[in-house]
C-alpha cells in the first residue's frame, strides 16, 4: 500500500510518515500543494493524507484536481479546523474522510487502512496459499503454523504475491507498490528483499523466479 503525506509542518509530516512505515506502508512526504500535485501526477497512490492548509497550492485545490481527474486515490483530509462546517466543506470538495488536529495516531492508521480497502479490489483479511497464512490486520505471517519474523517490507512483498493468487508479479510492480519514491530501481532492492524472504520462508521453496518477467508463489 502506497501513501502520500502532504503536510506543511515538516516535523509532523515525518512523524506521520515514520509511523505509517512502521505499520507496513510505503510512504512519500511533501510539504506544499504544488509538490503534492507533482507527486500525484507521477505515482499511483492508494491514499493521500492531505493537510488542508498547504502553501502554494491549497489543499482544497489539490483535492479538486484529484476528483476532476477521476483518480482512484482516496483522500484523508487533515486540518486544525474541526468544526462541523469545515468537515462538511472538506467532504464536499471530494475528501473521502476527515480528521481534525490533534489526532490519535492509531485512529489515523485505521482510517488510512479503511480508505485503502475502498480504493482497491477487496482483499480478505486472511490470505492463505501453500501453507502460508497472512493476517493483514494483525500483521502476522505463518507457514504451516510457524510464525515468520518478517520486516515490514518483506510482509508487504509477501502480501502482494499472495494477492496475485499465483500470477507473476514483476519487479517493477513490487517497487511501485511496496517501496517509496526514493527507491532506486537499479539497486537490486527487490532481489535482495526476495532473497531474505525466501530464507525466512524456508524449504521447500515457495517463490519462483520467472526469468525476465518477475516472481510468483
Amino acid at each position: 500500500m502506497r501513501v502520500l503525506v502532504a503536510e506543511d509542518e515538516q516535523v509532523l509530516a515525518e512523524l506521520v510518515a515514520t509511523g505509517l512505515r512502521r505499520a507496513g506502508f510505503a510512504v512519500d512526504t511533501v510539504y506544499s500543494g504544488d509538490a503534492a500535485v507533482a507527486y500525484l501526477d507521477l505515482y499511483d497512490y492508494d491514499v493521500v493524507v492531505l493537510d488542508r492548509d498547504l502553501p502554494r497550492v491549497h489543499g482544497d485545490e489539490v483535492a479538486r484536481r484529484l476528483v476532476a481527474d477521476g483518480a482512484r486515490t482516496r483522500i484523508l483530509m487533515l486540518t486544525a479546523a474541526s468544526g462541523m462546517e469545515d468537515r462538511v466543506t472538506g467532504l464536499d470538495l471530494g475528501a473521502d474522510d476527515y480528521l481534525g488536529k490533534p489526532f490519535e495516531f492509531p485512529e489515523l492508521v485505521s482510517r488510512v487502512r479503511a480508505l485503502r480497502r475502498r480504493s482497491a479490489r477487496p482483499v480478505p483479511p486472511l490470505l492463505e496459499r501453500h501453507g502460508l497464512r497472512l493476517d493483514t490486520v494483525r500483521r502476522v505471517a505463518e507457514r504451516e503454523g510457524r510464525e515468520l519474523d518478517l520486516s515490514p517490507k518483506e510482509f508487504a512483498v509477501l502480501q502482494i504475491l499472495l494477492e496475485a493468487q499465483g500470477a507473476v508479479v514483476s519487479a517493477e510492480e513490487l517497487l511501485e507498490r511496496a517501496w517509496d519514491a526514493h527507491a532506486d530501481p537499479f539497486t537490486g532492492a527487490v532481489r535482495v528483499c526476495m532473497s531474505k524472504l525466501r530464507g525466512k520462508l524456508g524449504e521447500p521453496a515457495l517463490i519462483r523466479t520467472v526469468q525476465g518477467v518477475g516472481y510468483a508463489l
